[in-house]
């Protein structure tokens, strides 16, 4: 029986790209991880990307369970090659580190000024036009205005498996096959995307997706209908809103006209995407304890969560993947 939840982290590199993951395992529960360990979810998660854990917590691990990390590719580093930095003044891209963690990504960024300044507020009027379901050509006419959008949107869409033969090459068209509420998660989640200029970009994309996704998943997993499950998706989506524009969420929120129990749970974290947001907020501060009690007051075993996170970040995985073979270009 599992008794600790998986606690997962996306690092950058030097380009401040996803390049990594930490794995935080807990050694009193040799059993749990050897039971998600055992699993094709972990397996292709640990070949997709490389699967960090330091030394330290290593040596604490069992010799089977780290021979079992190994053998999926999972690699043990030095402590020293990982720093953590909290906002962008503590990156330091010449320090003697190989993998950047921390929260440095929730600062306020660079959002450029002129032309740059222009887009993001296309992009805010997007935002507010794809919440209040917009007459279509209402949403292509910000599209038109910004070529770049467009690119995007249609960048992110063809990325992920969508059980479609052919690319999607314009905007009517991705409607046409998608349809508008499949749509609505594209155009948001291209959001996190669109900003090059903005050096957060990658990781808050890479968080953005992992939060949605896991959201998603909780709202599933604790047995909830097909609707609330798409409240949870885009509950997961917005709570970053704040961080990515740089101003407060409140202040975003409201001209999106957000039925109210999706407003409480991003503004006040209360009612059922509440607590799905609180535990999602445990996972990436590494809370174990409050993760713990969030996912149990959801009826959801350890067993299911750890599960449902390893398919989070598999996901999210799938979505950066050409944003950032497309910045490398």
């Amino acid at each position: 029986m599992t008794r600790s939840p998986l606690l997962l982290e996306p690092l950058a590199d030097r380009s401040l790209k996803v390049a990594a993951i930490a794995l935080y395992l807990d050694p009193e529960d040799d059993t749990g991880i050897q039971a998600l360990v055992g699993t094709a979810t972990f397996a292709a998660l640990a070949t997709a990307l490389p699967c960090l854990i330091t030394s330290d917590r290593a040596s604490r691990l069992s010799p089977g369970t780290q021979e079992r990390l190994i053998q999926l590719g999972c690699h043990i580093v030095a402590d020293e090659t990982i720093r953590s930095a909290a906002t962008l003044d503590q990156i330091d891209l010449h320090a003697p580190c190989e993998w950047l963690g921390g929260h440095w990504f929730m600062a306020a960024g660079n959002n450029g000024t002129g032309g740059q300044s222009s887009s993001r507020g296309l992009e805010l009027k997007l935002l507010q036009l794809v919440a209040n379901e917009a007459d279509t050509r209402d949403i292509e006419a910000v599209f038109r205005q910004d070529p770049v959008l467009s690119y995007h949107l249609l960048r992110l869409v063809n990325s992920i498996g969508i059980g479609v033969s052919r690319n999607i090459s314009s905007f009517s068209q991705a409607i046409l096959i998608l349809g508008r509420q499949q749509l609505k998660r594209w155009l948001n989640l291209m959001l996190f995307s669109a900003n090059r200029n903005d050096r957060r970009s990658a990781l808050l994309l890479a968080h953005a997706t992992v939060r949605a996704r896991a959201m998603e998943l909780l709202a599933k997993a604790a047995g909830f209908d097909r609707q609330t499950q798409e409240q949870a998706f885009m509950a997961g989506m917005f709570s970053l809103l704040g961080v990515l524009f740089a101003v407060p969420l409140e202040k975003i929120l409201t001209p999106l006209n957000l039925n109210k129990p999706l407003m409480t749970a991003l503004l006040t974290l209360q009612g059922d995407l509440g607590r799905m947001l609180k535990a999602i907020d445990a996972a990436e501060k590494c809370d174990a304890k409050t993760l713990t009690a969030e996912v149990a007051s959801l009826g959801i075993s350890l067993e299911d969560y750890n599960r449902l996170t390893v398919e989070a970040y598999q996901w999210m995985l799938d979505v950066i993947h050409e944003h950032q073979c497309d910045g490398n270009a």
